[in-house]
């Protein structure tokens, strides 16, 4: 008598096994992403009702609605576009991190570090004292230039030498070509003393400047360019599995690294040119998520989106309310955070590969 029973409910629940896991770990990282998804909502509203003047909630009203009458009313209708530009700008910049990191195996590697923002900020101060460049979109594309010629030389020379283009080389690549196009973003401003005080103070990173215009500008570039990474979330992770595997399983490694690399330049830069130079944020962002949802970067570059917002909006908060009545540039907070966690992801016995 064959045992139909016990070999039907056999081949009922074999496959259903090892999916439970997977079942479980999607169910946790959504939990996770709507935790912080409300932790945004509440770093937003505080950003509009925190600051260095005190508001009551009809002038939290009066000033969503768009009214402005008084200093208060003032107040809140100039922090809602800080809070959207600062939610944007941190996403990008996670993003941006968070995809060269991916596509260079590379712990280390950020925005700032790899010296894309600076490259995009000296293509910006350039156009602005030899060419009289002036509106935001003109920025955004000098800057975008700007960084993509620097993610080129700097990949140039990362990958020179035995090994090509190990983490370790690109860093030094990196750190060496910000501190070289840093000295020649003072060298165009120097002689301009028209400019000079503006540049200076762009040059630190804020989102104090916001507006709805800029947001507007902007926001077409930043929505390209996080689809783009969006798109390039599976190639990550083939790429993870090294060239010579990724290729061997149908990968096209050189047109995933390539497209990986224009989404990244692109938020970063288009960021830059209307922010400033942030640093750290694509450093310290990418690193927690990692703790929270692992490797695959289809989890990951949604939850980096929400943390650098979560992380920047939170940043701007201290930065205004630390000092008052002044304020502290939000660049300088996140280089606080940042600084002691490159420390200690450098201080590592040695830079290992995602």
């Amino acid at each position: 008598m064959t045992p139909t029973g016990p070999v039907t409910s056999a081949a009922t629940d074999a496959p259903d096994a090892p999916a439970a896991p997977l079942r479980r770990s999607r169910r946790a990282r959504g939990a996770w992403l709507v935790a912080l998804i409300g932790v945004l909502a509440v770093a937003c509203a505080t950003s509009i009702v925190l600051g260095s003047r005190d508001v009551g909630w009809s002038d939290i009203w009066a000033g969503l609605s768009g009214q402005s009458e008084g200093f208060a009313q003032a107040a809140v209708a100039k922090r809602v576009p800080r809070t959207a530009l600062a939610a944007l700008a941190g996403a990008a910049l996670a993003v941006s991190g968070l995809v060269l990191q991916g596509i260079t195996r590379n712990p280390l590697a950020d925005p700032g570090i790899l010296g894309l923002n600076t490259g995009a900020s000296l293509a910006v101060v350039t156009g602005i004292a030899w060419f009289g460049l002036s509106s935001a979109t003109s920025y955004i594309w000098v800057a975008i230039l700007g960084g993509a010629l620097t993610a080129a030389f700097v990949w140039g020379v990362g990958s020179l030498g035995r090994g090509g283009a190990t983490p370790l080389k690109l860093t030094l690549a990196g750190a060496a070509s910000a501190a070289a196009l840093s000295s020649f973003v003072v060298a165009v401003v120097l002689p301009r003393p028209d400019i000079s005080e503006n540049a200076v103070s762009w040059q630190i990173g804020g989102v104090g400047g916001a507006s709805d215009d800029k947001l507007w500008q902007v926001v077409p570039f930043l929505a390209v360019g996080g689809l783009v990474c969006a798109w390039s979330a599976r190639g990550l992770n083939m790429l993870g599995l090294g060239d010579e595997l990724a290729s061997g399983l149908g990968e096209r490694v050189v047109r995933t690294r390539l497209l990986a690399a224009a989404g990244a330049v692109t938020l970063a830069c288009a960021t830059t040119a209307i922010t400033g130079p942030i640093a750290f944020m694509g450093l310290v962002v990418p690193h927690f998520c990692r703790l929270l949802v692992g490797v695959d970067h289809r989890w990951l570059v949604p939850f980096s989106a929400v943390g650098g917002a979560i992380l920047l909006i939170v940043a701007d908060v201290v930065g205004r309310v630390v000092a008052p009545p002044s304020e502290v540039d939000v660049g300088i907070i996140t280089a606080l955070i940042g600084a002691p966690i490159f420390i200690a992801v450098a201080r590592r016995r040695r830079v290992r590969e995602l």
